[in-house]
């Protein structure tokens, strides 16, 4: 007994190690940029669907990422994959403090994307094997929960560390030398905080090699992989897609949204935290129901959840109505991507995971690319943002809908 609850904690040191990895690919490198697009687009003066798009490049990006994956997986050991695609993630975000034209910006987002895909897929991946080792079985929900929740720590590290950048004591902390790298006496405040991110990643990837000192995932052979059943996959995929489009909007534009309501820097903040404490919290909430059950009731849920959740601050902009929308879209969103790991762990030998993993990235990327740009265009027309996050609901509640007729494979 004391042995099996001494693997069952070293599993779950490991996974809390790999969560830092999420916490930087997306944490950091994706979301993070939902709270400097005010900044950039007043300075840069973009348009929503540019401001959109630079989100579309960095899912284009992560498509590229999500291709290559298998390759890299069979020649490189797992966890190598995960940290060069940490590594990649700190150059770029150092990178996009450096930088102001619109073409730079575009090609390290895509640049981002590709690293965020090495690292996040790569991450969930060794994640759910984790759960086959002996004292995992029983802790499955949890350890992937764990990993996916990881997110939320970037969510809350870059939420609590942006203000500080982009204000007087980060100016004078870090002005000078980002002004003398860009070679201008006036760096912009969004540039100061893309350097500070970088340097949270890069604490975050030191932290993760230590806490999964030891862990290895030899590289498997294409021969000696599975093809996953696709085809009796296909709700689960539909209603992924489905995810996709609709919850990058909120992800890309809820800072800007809550702006143009009157809610005040420190209720942004604040809002911005509570959502990252969701996605913290969310490993524990959900964690027996990805156990549970083998189909797609768990995606179904999450996603309706969401939708609710994305409709929220169009109703009201009351301050209440606002953070309950941020902590129930916080404490859903991963676990949605929590649940395609569990869905091909529970029905998909373990020689075609990758595959299956693979094809649920890909598609989830498919839907990231088209989401940002869709919310920005909806945006730019007649009713704002306000229909864009409309548009957004009704596209997840659709993916409820496909992911509920998902049944488990025999």
């Amino acid at each position: 007994m004391k042995s099996d609850s001494g693997e069952g904690a070293g599993l779950l040191y490991t996974a809390m190690g790999l969560a830092l990895a999420s916490a930087v690919s997306l944490g950091l490198a994706r979301f993070a940029y939902a709270l400097l697009l005010p900044a950039m687009r007043a300075d840069l003066d973009w348009s929503y669907a540019t401001a959109g798009a630079m989100n579309t490049v960095n899912a284009a990006g992560y498509l590229a990422g999500a291709l290559m994956l298998p390759r890299w997986q069979a020649r490189f050991d797992g966890r190598h994959v995960v940290v060069a695609g940490g590594v990649g993630a700190c150059v770029t975000l150092l990178l996009h403090g450096l930088v102001r034209s619109e073409e730079a910006l575009f090609a390290l987002r895509f640049a981002s994307g590709v690293a965020s895909a090495a690292s996040f897929a790569g991450g969930g991946l060794l994640a759910a094997s984790l759960a086959q080792r002996p004292g995992g079985a029983q802790r499955s929900g949890l350890i992937l929960g764990i990993y996916y929740g990881g997110t939320g720590l970037g969510i809350v590290a870059c939420s609590l560390m942006v203000p500080w950048a982009m204000g007087p004591e980060g100016a004078a902390a870090l002005g000078a030398w980002v002004a003398g790298s860009l070679g201008t006496a006036s760096p912009a405040d969004w540039q100061r905080a893309w350097v500070v991110l970088a340097a949270l990643a890069l604490f975050a990837n030191l932290g993760m090699l230590i806490m999964t000192r030891g862990m290895t995932s030899p590289p498997v052979p294409a021969a000696l992989r599975e093809p996953a059943p696709l085809r009796a996959l296909m709700f689960g995929l539909l209603g992924y897609l489905c995810f996709g489009l609709g919850y990058i909007g909120y992800m890309t534009f809820i800072i800007t949204l809550l702006r143009e309501q009157g809610l005040s820097a420190p209720v942004l903040t604040a809002f911005y935290v509570l959502l990252g404490v969701g996605v913290v919290a969310s490993s524990w909430l959900w964690a027996g129901l990805l156990q549970r059950h083998r189909g797609g009731r768990p995606m179904a849920t999450l996603n309706g959840l969401l939708a609710l959740a994305t409709v929220l601050p169009v109703l009201s902009a009351h301050p209440v109505a606002v953070f309950v929308s941020g902590a129930l879209f916080g404490s859903v969103f991963l676990s949605v991507v929590a649940s395609t790991t569990a869905l091909v762990r529970h029905n998909c030998v373990k020689a075609a995971w990758p595959s299956g993993i693979a094809a649920f990235t890909i598609i989830f990327a498919v839907g990231q690319i088209v989401g940002p740009v869709l919310v920005g265009l909806v945006a730019d027309g007649a009713g704002g943002l306000q229909r864009g996050f409309v548009v957004s609901a009704v596209i997840l509640a659709l993916g409820s809908v496909l992911a509920s007729r998902q049944r488990a494979l025999s």
